[in-house]
C-alpha cells in the first residue's frame, strides 16, 4: 500500500527523536525529515488534519488523562462514500446490474419483466422507478442461488474486469488515498480498523484486504440468509434469496455490538446512514472522534449532500456542526482524491 513504508520509516525516526536526552541526542531536524514525518501527506494542513493528529497524539500518550488502552482503540469506517466513491450509483448495485446482464441469456422472460427489462435496456430511469422492491429483486437474483465460494469467485472476477463509467478504472482503484493514509496512521498507533458498511459483507470480503489492509474478518456488513449443506461429503454454504441483516442506520450500532463487541472510539462515515454509528461512538466514555467525509469536489470526484439519491448527508450534516464533529471538505482538505492520481502529483513536484 502506498505511503505505508514511508509512514513506518517516518514514525521510527519520529519516535527516535522523542526519546529522552539520555537515550537519544538529536541536534538538527532537517526540513526533509519533517516532511517524511507527515503521517497524512495527501491532506492539506487544515483543521481536519490537525484535529486527527491531535486526537491520536492525545489518546496514545500514556501519561495523559485521555490515554486509551490498545485493546479499546477500535476504529470503524463506512465504505461507500467514505473509503471509496459511490457515484453515480453504489458500486455493489453496478455489480448486480452487470451480473443480471450476464445471466440474461438464460432468462428470456426478463426481456418483458421489470426491473430486469430496464437493466437489459440500460434504462436507469425505469430501474430507479422500480423502487426498493425492484432493486431487491435484482440483488436476490444476482447475489443468491449459489455457494459462498462461487459468489466470492464472481466478485473477484468483476473487481478485476469491471470499469467505472466516468473514470474508466477498476472500481477498487476509486479508493480515497487520504483515507488509506488515515487507516495506516491509526493502525501504526495500534488501532484496530473495521469496515462497518451497509454494503454486502460477502461482496466486500474478497477485495478489502488488498485495497485497505483490513482483513476480511474485520468487516461488518449487510448479509443475506445462508445454510450449510454437507453436499455428500463436500460441505458448502449456500446463499439464499432472503435478507438476514441490514447494516445501515440503526443497524450499524447493532452490528458493531454483535460482531465487534467493543464500542468504537473513532468512527468515519459520509451519510445519514452512518449517523447512528457516529452517535454510538460519541457516547463512549473514552475520548472519541467522529468524522464525516463531505463530498464537495465536483471536478475531481462529486459534490453532493442534502437530497442526494446516493449518500445523502442531511441530518448528519447539521448534527456534525452542532456537536463540532470533524467535517472533511474533500475539495479543501485533500490534495489528491484517488491513489491513481498520485503519479500526476509527483510529476508536478
Amino acid at each position: 500500500m502506498k505511503n505505508l513504508f514511508l509512514l513506518c520509516i517516518s514514525f521510527l525516526l519520529f519516535t527516535g527523536c522523542l526519546k529522552s536526552p539520555e537515550s537519544q541526542q538529536v541536534e538538527i531536524v532537517s526540513d526533509s525529515l519533517i516532511v517524511a514525518m507527515d503521517p497524512l501527506p495527501s491532506w492539506n494542513d487544515k483543521t481536519a488534519k490537525k484535529a486527527i493528529i491531535n486526537y491520536v497524539t492525545d489518546i496514545t500518550n500514556k501519561e495523559g488523562v485521555n490515554f486509551i488502552p490498545i485493546e479499546d482503540r477500535i476504529a470503524t469506517f463506512d465504505n461507500d462514500g467514505t473509503l471509496w466513491s459511490e457515484q453515480p450509483i453504489y458500486f455493489q448495485l453496478a455489480f448486480a446490474i452487470d451480473r443480471v446482464k450476464a445471466l440474461a441469456p438464460e432468462h428470456p422472460e426478463w426481456e418483458t419483466k421489470q426491473p430486469f427489462k430496464a437493466v437489459i435496456e440500460n434504462d436507469m430511469k425505469s430501474l430507479v422507478a422500480s423502487g426498493e422492491k425492484g432493486l431487491m429483486e435484482l440483488l436476490m437474483v444476482s447475489h443468491a442461488g449459489m455457494t459462498t465460494d462461487d459468489f466470492e469467485k464472481i466478485v473477484k472476477e468483476w473487481i478485476k474486469t469491471a470499469k467505472h463509467p466516468r473514470f474508466d478504472k477498476a472500481y477498487n482503484e476509486l479508493v480515497f488515498q487520504p483515507m488509506l493514509e488515515l487507516l495506516d496512521y491509526l493502525r501504526f498507533n495500534e488501532f484496530k480498523t473495521y469496515i462497518v458498511s451497509g454494503g454486502g459483507i460477502e461482496f466486500m470480503r474478497p477485495w478489502v484486504e488488498e485495497a485497505y489492509g483490513i482483513p476480511k474478518d474485520q468487516v461488518v456488513g449487510s448479509s443475506i440468509a445462508s445454510e450449510f449443506d454437507y453436499n455428500e461429503g463436500n460441505p458448502v454454504i449456500k446463499r439464499l434469496a432472503k435478507i438476514n441483516f441490514i447494516d445501515d442506520g440503526n443497524g450499524k450500532p447493532i452490528g458493531i455490538h454483535r460482531f465487534i463487541g467493543r464500542k468504537p472510539v473513532f468512527a468515519a462515515g459520509n451519510s445519514d446512514g452512518d449517523l447512528q454509528m457516529l452517535q454510538w461512538t460519541d457516547s463512549n466514555t473514552y475520548k472519541s472522534f467522529q468524522l464525516f467525509v463531505h463530498h464537495t469536489d465536483a471536478d475531481r470526484e462529486w459534490a453532493y449532500d442534502r437530497g442526494s439519491s446516493m449518500g445523502e448527508l442531511n441530518i448528519g450534516l447539521d448534527e456534525a456542526k452542532a456537536k463540532k464533529w470533524t467535517l472533511v471538505d474533500m475539495k479543501k482538505d485533500w490534495k489528491v482524491i484517488y491513489t491513481f492520481q498520485l503519479d500526476a502529483i509527483y510529476k508536478e513536484d
